[in-house]
């Protein structure tokens, strides 16, 4: 029973972890194509439109592989996760049906129209169309958010006597007080991923004197969005979200944080330090004390349960694990904002575009965006654990119980090669793209 939950839970992480990689990118960068289009509208200079196709052959890549990699990853709620669908489908069906019928369908059809539709439309229009992909694919990550939050705190909802979780209050599901705070952070976030992919290529153009005018464009639009992303993901949406599982998962918090013992007079904020769970301590730990009680509860003297005030059977299953994608998270976001902050500098003093170093730290950060949401969502699930549905389901009794640990990992092995091969092909596709360029008054 382990070894199949093992694979299960093994086999669902790599398959949305690949997937996750695109979505991210599609979301921020439908605001950024928004944002080019309307220039284009105000100022009529060709560049903006030219700029707002260009970044769309980007997205729709993306889009194309979040498709073909979501695919199989719910196809798991039927093969590997049959007990959880059973029990939890009345709810999250709800959600995940919408997310397919409305919003995947507004994103994909409005897409179209945009790429190969703009003659036809003219450009008032084709604006339109491209607003609604961004609408589309903000619904799309809205509506699977739902879901996510239901799970990690669930509302509206009654137990029937054979087990079956039913809703019993539709504007409950859309008002859990984990949504809206987990929501905005993870658009903010995919907004700081499209800022340093935007930013990154503009940053590669001028470093090799191509296409530079667009280069400029990038760069400068890049550090703007990534600087306003970055401090807002990290407040207030971030301390919301922080302050959201500190009320309502103590146990998750104190996990996350690496608080093993309460302690009196106020909790310190660990910088770094390594969890030891045998002994209930943190190694070699840098600590500032008090911080941590006045970034939770603005008080300095309060206090912050250990893991030791509840029962280990309810402890996250992978503390250490929890611990360090938090902390790595936490960190890269950090980096984020200072990075952002000195690139907007540059940019004030006018000379962004000719400092080389800057330029290249912008091109060296393109992955640790990437990083961080995984690192994200990993303390978010992670954090969720012994749960499927946070004290009420246990994933224990969500795994399929017909699905051997041997076929799970075979099919482990099989998603591992083929998205491998996607994974080099969207590569190359992408960066087919991005060296060819955008053109001005390209048709």
């Amino acid at each position: 029973m382990e070894d199949m939950l093992f694979y299960d839970r093994m086999q669902f992480a790599f398959t949305i972890t690949f997937h996750y990689l695109f979505p991210q990118l599609t979301m921020g960068l439908s605001l950024m194509i928004v944002y080019f289009k309307w220039k284009f509208l105000r100022t009529k200079i060709d560049k903006y439109n030219d700029a707002a196709k260009f970044w769309m052959k980007i997205f729709a890549l993306n889009f194309a592989m979040g498709v073909v990699t979501g695919i199989p990853m719910e196809f798991q709620f039927g093969t590997n996760w049959a007990k959880f669908s059973e029990l939890t489908g009345g709810i999250i069906g709800q959600t995940l049906a919408m997310e397919g019928m409305f919003s995947f369908f507004l994103e994909s059809s409005f897409l179209g129209l945009f790429l190969f539709g703009e003659k036809l439309l003219g450009h008032k229009l084709h604006f339109v169309t491209g607003f609604l992909v961004f609408l589309g694919s903000w619904a799309s990550g809205y509506l699977i958010i739902a879901t996510h939050s239901w799970m990690q705190y669930p509302v509206g909802y009654e137990i029937l006597e054979n087990g079956k979780f039913v809703l019993n209050n539709f504007n409950a599901l859309f008002s859990n007080p984990w949504l809206l705070p987990s929501y905005l952070h993870n658009q903010l976030a995919s907004i700081i991923t499209s800022s340093f992919v935007v930013s990154a290529v503009g940053a590669f153009y001028l470093l090799n004197k191509k296409h530079t005018e667009f280069g400029k464009l990038f760069v400068k639009t890049g550090v703007v969005f990534g600087v306003i992303s970055s401090v807002l993901v990290a407040f207030p949406t971030g301390d919301w979200t922080a302050k959201n599982v500190a009320k309502h998962q103590p146990v998750t918090f104190a996990a996350m944080e690496g608080i093993f013992e309460t302690e009196d007079g106020g909790s310190e904020i660990v910088l770094i330090g390594q969890p030891n769970v045998l002994e209930k301590k943190l190694d070699n730990k840098i600590a500032v004390p008090n911080v941590l009680s006045f970034l939770t509860y603005q008080k300095w003297d309060a206090q912050i349960k250990g893991l030791n005030e509840f029962n280990e059977e309810d402890y996250p299953t992978n503390i250490p694990g929890l611990y360090y994608a938090y902390h790595i998270m936490v960190g890269l976001g950090t980096i984020f904002i200072g990075i952002m902050l000195l690139a907007n500098i540059q940019l004030f003093r006018k000379k962004l575009y000719k400092t080389k170093w800057m330029l290249w730290g912008l091109m060296f950060m393109l992955p640790f965006p990437y990083i961080a949401n995984t690192t994200g969502w990993y303390t978010a699930e992670l954090g969720r654990q012994p749960w499927l549905v946070y004290n009420l389901l246990r994933t224990t009794e969500g795994a399929s119980p017909t699905v051997s640990s041997g076929n799970t990992l075979f099919t482990l092995l099989g998603f591992i090669g083929l998205y491998l091969l996607l994974g080099l092909l969207f590569l190359m596709l992408a960066g087919k793209i991005i060296n060819k360029g955008p053109q001005l008054n390209q048709d």
